[in-house]
């Protein structure tokens, strides 16, 4: 298979909403490559999750280790799943051992079932596998009501096991360490870093192709100090962001840490002057409009981290 990850960073492909699907062979969104040698992501639609998409807009990845797979999420869907079990069939003989979640969104955790039922263990933080228990009843037909037939097979499925700090797996030519650095975007996001290889498959702790959405529980300044404290620390060399290809830490500290900097500074702005809620809906974010989604979410973000700065 050939390496494309230098090809990505020295000329990337930036992603377009506008983009159809480019697998139309398969429930995916664009087959997988492989980025480093054993190391597999199908990169998903920088979209929100459609009908046209099957809830394909994150990154489902997979570790060939020589002596078993590891894939990094479950999918939005139990045939999104078994598309991509499909793809590691054509690469590898070797039996999937392990599906990780990297937190308890949908995208990550609604094809779980498909992989429980073949026997596989699914691993994720506890505060995930505690989104999933209170929310993923909604969860799951938010997904069936834009997903309708592709929604077929899905069935609630939280992770089989839980950790607090770190899940670590010797396998085959892999050393695999599940991370918790702290609070970032959602509740429970971790990485998955492969210390021998520099690479970090960072979930939804980076962003650089699409705008991130910060949530009614996401803390920027938390995040943040995830991100100086214990991501930057890593010094990854290859980073498989949660959305978007494969990158380099320089990109993803521009449009997450970066991204995340300005707006408060923005906002910060704004209240130094006095200003209220409906106008801070407006700050400046020209230098991100670029990004896929920002249209859905420069404004709503801006309005969470004004709440969130209007009480710090």
């Amino acid at each position: 298979m050939r390496w494309l990850l230098p090809l990505m960073i020295a000329a990337p492909a930036w992603a377009s909403e506008d983009i159809a699907d480019k697998y139309p062979a398969s429930l995916l969104y664009d087959k997988p490559v492989e980025v480093i040698p054993g190391v597999f992501s199908a990169i998903g639609a920088t979209a929100p999750p459609t009908y046209e998409n099957a809830g394909h807009n994150n990154n489902l990845s997979f570790i060939v280790t020589g002596d078993g797979v590891v894939v990094i999420n479950g999918g939005a869907a139990y045939g999104l799943a078994k598309a991509l079990h499909e793809e590691i069939k054509a690469v590898t003989d070797q039996p999937v051992k392990m599906v990780f979640n990297e937190n308890g969104q949908g995208h990550a955790v609604l094809g779980n079932n498909y992989w429980t039922d073949l026997g596989v263990p699914v691993i994720a933080h506890v505060d995930a596998a505690e989104e999933v228990a209170e929310y993923g009843g909604s969860i799951l037909e938010g997904m069936k009501r834009y997903n309708r037939d592709r929604a077929e097979g899905t069935v609630l499925q939280g992770p089989t096991e839980t950790f607090e700090e770190e899940y670590i797996v010797e396998m085959g030519d892999f050393r695999i360490e599940a991370r918790y650095l702290g609070p970032a975007h959602s509740p429970g996001d971790i990485v998955v870093w492969l210390p021998e290889q520099s690479l970090v498959i960072a979930g939804d702790m980076a962003f650089h192709e699409r705008m991130l959405p910060i949530f009614e529980h996401t803390y920027t300044a938390d995040w943040l100090e995830t991100w100086d404290t214990a991501f930057e620390a890593l010094e990854a060399t290859y980073v498989i962001p949660g959305h978007g290809h494969p990158t380099n830490m320089a990109q993803v500290r521009r449009y997450t840490k970066g991204y995340l900097e300005h707006l408060r500074a923005q906002i910060g702005a704004h209240l130094e002057a006095g200003g209220g809620l409906a106008d801070a809906y407006y700050v400046d974010q020209s230098a991100y409009a670029h990004l896929d989604t920002f249209e859905e979410l420069a404004t709503k973000n801006a309005g969470r981290v004004f709440e969130q700065m209007e009480f710090e």
